[in-house]
């Protein structure tokens, strides 16, 4: 037995029903579907969401609040985060999600929770006050870059 005389078990293939044939077939005239009624309608079908006229769960429930599309997500990194990170040279957002502090293709805010102690150089794209004050105090220097 090789690839080119593969075949399917006898019985596992069946050959699908034709509907709508004539009534030599067994599946002619109302093909299936009986006499009438919804079901037997083309397009018909019970819709996602629909209770058979009972007012669906999405309409009964109270909508609120809004959802902005053009919000931006930051990745948020603590200055404690940054004070165990040990790197040469200046942070940049690439640097930290190179190394799995921040998420890719998100733009990086650092907020002043926690000490620094060293002097580090930052290039990110946003920077609290509190953070910014603390790291200049430690020697370092911040750079706020574009958000892209």
């Amino acid at each position: 037995m090789n690839l080119g005389n593969l075949s399917p078990n006898k019985g596992a293939n069946r050959q699908r029903k034709r509907l709508g044939r004539g009534p030599g077939t067994g599946h002619g005239k109302t093909a299936g579907r009986g006499h009438k009624g919804f079901k037997s309608r083309s397009g018909s079908g019970v819709k996602p969401g629909f209770e058979g006229g009972q007012m669906p769960l999405q309409r009964r429930l109270p909508k609120r609040g809004f959802t902005n599309i053009n919000t931006v997500k930051f990745s948020i990194i603590s200055l404690s985060q940054l004070e165990k990170f040990d790197f040469d040279g200046e942070i940049t957002t690439a640097t930290l999600v190179e190394h799995g502090f921040a998420r890719s293709g998100r733009p990086v805010k650092i907020l002043a929770n926690g000490d620094i102690n060293k002097a580090i150089t930052v290039a990110v794209e946003k920077v609290s006050g509190g953070a910014k004050a603390k790291i200049e105090a430690a020697g370092g220097k911040v750079v706020v870059t574009e958000i892209k």
